[in-house]
Order: structure tokens, then C-alpha cells, then sequence
């Protein structure tokens, strides 16, 4: 498949890019900034901007991460799709878990902002600009280079690196690992980047929509 071809000469300026910004960034950019959340947006968005110029100066097109005009449309659908069984599959699960005396809720819930008004650029951040950049990087770069020794091979390394990055430790990472292998499967067997995107966003959407009213007490 197209998403087979990634190379090392791809991967290493990509990773060098996304390592670079970052460095700058918590290096007291984010202080020159000023709003600490549209900083951390601006960034994610620099970093998946120079991501996608690598890819389409090395590789020549975006194909090669499951990208492409004519694949926005199929790919959200597919994403929607997989959304709406995998949110059946969890709410199934949630109600076991409620039912054996655990607090669902408990297993997912995400600290939103303390300030209201830093509430809506969080959603913002972590539900939109968050999914696209991190799908760009850890499926369409990682699991594209990895995919070169087999769909299994590439779904665990992805998914363990995607681990890795989110700062959820000691506490098991439930819904990272679980979405990281969801995203990764995904783009399996979808070989379009904006199935897992979408899957991401909407993932994150809920998780973040759940916390805000559990934070609020308006379930128990």
C-alpha cells in the first residue's frame, strides 16, 4: 500500500522537526507567547505544517501518510463510522463497569481549566489541533515508517511511542492505549489518515464533553 513508502530520509528530518519545536517551546517560548493553550495550539500546528512540507518535498505527495484532497470526505465518513461502533462498544463496557461498582467516569476523566474562559480553547487544542498533529506524527509518520515490518509490528510500536508521549504516568494510560491501538487499526485498514484523525477528535470531544459535566456535578 501507498502508505508502505515511507522512508528514513522522511522520518528523520520529520522527527528532527517535531523534537526542535518542541525543545523551543517548553524552553519558556510558550511564556513569550503568552496563553499558555493557544501557544500549545500554534505549536502543534507548526509542527504538523512542517511535517506535512517534509513529507511533500521528500516523498513528492502526502499519499505516502494517507493523505489526499479527493480522501478528506471517505475518510471522515469512515472515522464517523468507526466512531459510532467504538462509542457502542464503550458505553456496553461503561455500564458493565458501573454495575460491578466502578465510577466509569473515573476511568477516563480528563482536569479541564480551573478559568472558564480557558475551557473553550482547550477543546479547541485537544480536540481538534491535538488529534490532527498527533495522527500526522505517530500513524502517518511512525506507524508509515514501522508498517515496513508488518501491520502488527507497526500498530504496537506506534501505540507504545503514542504512550509514551502523553505525561499519564504511574496511572495505567487506559484511554491511550486503547486509542492508540483504535487509531492504528484504523488507518490499517482504512490507508487513509483522516479515519484515525477523525476517530481522535471525536474520541477526545467526548472524554473532554464527559469530564465537563462530571466536574460540574451534573451526574454523579
Amino acid at each position: 500500500m501507498e502508505t508502505d513508502r515511507l522512508q528514513i530520509r522522511t522520518l528523520a528530518p520529520c522527527l528532527g522537526a517535531v523534537i526542535a519545536v518542541e525543545v523551543l517551546w517548553r524552553a519558556g517560548l510558550g511564556v513569550i507567547l503568552g496563553h499558555p493553550m493557544m501557544t500549545l495550539g500554534a505549536v502543534r500546528l507548526l509542527q504538523a505544517g512542517l511535517i506535512i512540507l517534509i513529507v511533500f518535498i521528500r516523498q513528492k505527495r502526502l499519499a505516502s501518510i494517507g493523505l489526499s484532497l479527493k480522501g478528506l470526505p471517505p475518510g471522515i465518513k469512515k472515522g464517523c463510522i468507526w466512531s459510532a461502533g467504538f462509542g457502542l462498544l464503550v458505553l456496553l463496557g461503561g455500564l458493565l463497569v458501573y454495575v460491578m461498582g466502578i465510577n466509569p467516569l473515573s476511568l477516563i476523566h480528563t482536569p479541564l481549566p480551573a478559568d472558564p474562559g480557558h475551557v473553550l480553547p482547550f477543546f479547541i487544542v485537544g480536540g481538534l489541533i491535538g488529534p490532527l498533529t498527533e495522527e500526522i506524527f505517530f500513524r502517518g509518520i511512525l506507524y508509515g515508517f514501522f508498517r515496513r515490518w508488518g501491520a502488527l509490528t507497526a500498530i504496537l510500536l506506534s501505540t507504545l511511542v503514542f504512550v509514551l508521549a502523553h505525561p499519564v504516568f504511574p496511572s495505567i494510560p487506559i484511554p491511550q492505549v486503547v486509542g492508540g491501538l483504535l487509531f492504528a487499526l484504523a488507518y490499517e485498514v482504512e490507508k487513509n489518515l483522516m479515519a484515525p484523525i477523525t476517530i481522535h477528535s471525536l474520541g477526545n470531544m467526548a472524554i473532554f464533553g464527559l469530564s465537563f459535566i462530571s466536574q460540574r456535578g451534573w451526574v454523579p
